[in-house]
């Protein structure tokens, strides 16, 4: 999808749950719900609108980078010591209901579900459209809600299951897990019934979800419910397509030439337009802190990532960028900052020079590999005892990292399950490495406590495996939303 094309909803981007008041009224100049959703262009910029919040900071960035890497033991904090300290309570699992992190991702992810309701809601009345295309817009908001879903049910498990943009009461309780989940999956099969084939799009289109992301996705949910000839039939339906391939060079991936690559399933769109208002700070939060490269070097890449890569695996140096090294633009040499204890930064997330000034990074967030696909299908197949099947998917992952050196990463050939299900889970890791998949990993395959507690943190069982709903939203929801368990 060409951000170029993407435009701002003037007021109906602002509407919340709580506007019914402004919605009375008829302001001149500005759309509203009597205005709006009258034409085809009008239906196509709804859905951009919730592509939009993708790379907003609710969602992908400065949280969600906490949720997922900083929790975890692949990286720590990262800038200086009292810079960003409501990360450090996420690291160190010391946060509160009160903590800044889930109320900020809880706020960004709802917006993100009202616009897709909207548009799933509105969409069907435009008069005088492209059926092809109504059909499509709709498919693409229910992607985008699955998805949206999906990270909440894994952070927060019950939460308030809403499918209106206006509903009638505003006290909304949480939905079970098993009520959320059910919801991802009708709404990720509608949308892999209608969406295109990744080819099928025309380039202006580009970064569109696609029937492969749609599918692809269903294998990942089905596979963190432990539903394993789901998640095997997904995966290998979208490896069977022909519509996604390993890109040649690993490195490759994360730089700008490499976006959208061969192996881009799912990836937010980023540009760093003169006006700003198409790029993200996704880049900008984990990059190298200091001239030339003004980032703020967060997501600091952990003793204990380092050690789980093997030794002379080339996405070791591919991910992790040290003091010394030449930025991957070729622009200069990282410098150390005296200020930061241990600096290291995550070279995957890289901020080239860009107009448009702070919060306008054009870089794209990759969100869904072909790499991990594969992986998921290994794992899959792996506990339905088709080790043989397994083995293969897991060295096509291999065999690109070790580019033609046949002396590093040795083929894996044991089809023992439980020792098969480590080699594939220590690839995910190191494959997918700061990619913000890692304790989703972790909570999913039950190895959450031993991880933290061998590193010395204070998770606590049955408890830090979620978050705790924020309690802010508890405050306002007049005694519907209840607490997780422990906080």
């Amino acid at each position: 999808m060409k951000l170029s094309k993407i435009s701002a909803l003037c007021g109906l981007l602002l509407l919340s749950f709580s506007c019914n008041e402004v919605l009375e009224r008829t302001p001149q100049g500005v759309y509203t719900l009597d205005n709006f959703f009258q034409t085809e262009e009008q239906a196509v910029q709804s859905v951009n609108a919730v592509y939009n919040q993708l790379r907003t900071w609710q969602v992908h960035v400065f949280s969600f980078i906490g949720m997922t890497d900083i929790v975890s033991d692949d990286s720590e904090k990262g800038s200086f010591p009292s810079d960003g300290f409501f990360l450090q309570e996420v690291e160190d699992f010391e946060h509160t209901p009160s903590n800044v992190a889930p109320a900020s991702v809880w706020e960004g992810y709802y917006v993100g579900i009202f616009r897709a309701n909207l548009a799933i809601n509105r969409i069907p009345d435009v008069p005088e459209m492209d059926e092809v295309l109504r059909t499509r817009l709709i498919a693409e908001a229910q992607f985008l809600r699955g998805y949206f879903y999906f990270n909440l049910v894994r952070w927060f498990g019950d939460v308030p299951l809403i499918l209106e943009p206006f509903p009638e009461e505003f006290a909304i309780p949480r939905a079970s897990q098993e009520d959320v989940y059910a919801q991802i999956i009708a709404d990720l099969e509608a949308a892999a019934a209608v969406l295109p084939q990744k080819s099928a799009y025309a380039s202006v289109d580009l970064g569109r979800v696609t029937k492969g992301a749609a599918e692809g996705l269903l294998a990942k949910v089905h596979l963190t419910r432990g539903e394993y000839q789901q998640a095997a039939d997904f995966a290998l339906g979208v490896i069977n397509s022909g519509q996604y391939s390993l890109a040649p060079s690993f490195t490759s991936i994360f730089s700008r030439p490499g976006e959208n690559g061969p192996g881009s399933i799912f990836e937010v769109q980023a540009a760093a337009l003169e006006t700003g208002g198409g790029g993200s700070q996704y880049n900008e939060v984990q990059g190298v802190r200091g001239t030339p490269n003004l980032g703020w070097g967060f997501n600091r890449p952990s003793d204990d990532l380092i050690a789980a890569f093997e030794p002379g695996d080339p996405r070791r140096e591919a991910s992790i960028l040290y003091v010394g090294e030449v930025l991957p633009d070729g622009s200069a040499i990282v410098q150390d900052n005296p200020n930061i204890v241990g600096e290291r930064f995550n070279q995957k997330a890289f901020v080239v020079d860009h107009p448009g000034g702070n919060g306008n990074g054009p870089g794209n967030i990759r969100i869904f590999r072909y790499a991990d696909l594969l992986l998921i299908a290994a794992e899959a197949l792996n506990e339905l005892d088709r080790a043989g099947e397994a083995l293969p998917l897991l060295e096509r992952v291999r065999a690109r990292a070790r580019s033609g050196n046949s002396r590093i990463l040795p083929v894996v050939t044991t089809t023992n399950r439980a020792e098969l299900r480590t080699a594939i889970l220590r690839e995910r890791r190191v494959e997918l490495a700061l990619e913000q998949h890692r304790w989703f990993d972790l909570v999913r395959t039950g190895r959450a406590a031993a991880a933290m507690q061998a590193l010395g943190k204070a998770f606590v069982e049955g408890k830090h495996e979620l978050f705790p709903v924020p309690q802010g939203e508890i405050d306002l929801s007049e005694g519907a939303l209840t607490q997780n368990s422990g906080y």
